[in-house]
């Protein structure tokens, strides 16, 4: 009978815990490999989804993905349509105005233009996703900025001729330009544009930012967080 209620309360503990557990909704594009995409079954996956399910894994909360558009992202956030953005989503001054960011959980990297030749005139039109660092840069450098809400789609405007050349993220771009047999180049130099990549939240969201925080923290002592950049990015990542 002694064990029986024991077991009784073990178990009464455990669903209780389960029950106590945050659930928390992330956002992401499901449109920007390897950071995140939708695979075949339907799902979200990717650098993200794997390394998402892995802080809320340390951090004990339950976290469920939720598609959603680019130029809509922090906007969904505030008006709490989810609890946290994990969409390659850079660190900025400007977005700090709005959302707050966990430490970064990929470091800063470069930006890369992308066309038809390697002397594509980077003074010309120049194609970038919508809301993003690289879209801003192009405004600020004089180029003529053609923007696209999705980041295939710049990358669609270099091949047909529509711009001279597509800005982003060179993780995003080195795939695509290695596949496309010579018809895509990277032009110039890389630039650098960010402060890293990390969770964006609500600025009320104090607590949930430690929680990441510390989970993002606890990878990168256990010395588990590069490989997983490395396995999505290949060895000449830029790891921490």
């Amino acid at each position: 009978m002694k064990r029986l209620v024991l077991s009784a309360a073990v178990l009464a503990l455990g669903a209780g815990m389960g029950m106590a557990q945050q659930v928390v909704r992330i956002g992401t594009e499901g449109a920007y490999p390897p950071y995140n995409m939708i695979n075949d079954r339907n799902e979200v996956d990717g650098f993200e989804r794997e390394l998402g399910d892995e802080l809320c894994k340390r951090a004990g909360l339950t976290c469920e993905w939720v598609v959603t558009d680019w130029d809509s992202i922090i906007l969904n956030l505030n008006s709490g349509n989810y609890d946290a953005i994990m969409a390659g989503m850079s660190v900025t001054a400007e977005r700090k105005e709005s959302i707050a960011f966990t430490q970064g959980y990929f470091p800063p990297a470069a930006s890369a233009y992308a066309g038809v030749s390697a002397d594509a005139d980077l003074d010309g039109v120049i194609a970038a996703q919508t809301g993003t660092i690289q879209a801003n840069h192009v405004a600020e450098t004089g180029a003529t900025l053609m923007e696209f809400p999705v980041p295939e789609d710049t990358v669609a405007a270099v091949r047909n001729g529509e711009a001279d050349a597509v800005l982003a993220d060179k993780e995003f771009l080195v795939p695509i330009v290695a596949e496309s047999g010579g018809a895509l180049v990277f032009v110039g130099e890389d630039v650098f544009l960010d402060e890293g990549i990390g969770v964006g939240l609500r600025k009320s969201d104090s607590e949930l930012r430690e929680k990441f925080d510390a989970a993002i923290t606890s990878m990168k002592e256990d010395g588990t967080l590069n490989p997983l950049i490395k396995k999505w990015f290949g060895e000449e990542a830029q790891t921490f």
